[in-house]
């Protein structure tokens, strides 16, 4: 996952990532900041019950690497 955030993360592959980012191209990779900070501002729209185990991880991970360990969801 580490490798990931180095290149950009493509919402295409996170089924929830790419509803957020859908007021852009969703095949274009994002910095990991940017993915956290989607994920935050619009958690409300978040299914949380259809979340892959990917994405699960990669929202943990991004946490931890870029929020510090804390999820701030608006």
């Amino acid at each position: 996952m580490a490798r990931d955030r180095e290149v950009g993360i493509v919402p295409n592959d996170f089924p929830e990532l790419k509803l957020l980012a859908w007021n852009r191209d969703p095949a274009r990779p994002i910095p990991g900041q940017e993915a956290l900070d989607l994920y935050e501002r619009n958690w409300r729209h978040v299914a949380v019950d259809r979340l892959t185990a990917a994405e699960t991880a990669l929202i943990r991970d991004l946490t931890e690497q870029f929020g510090r360990g804390h999820f701030l969801a608006a």
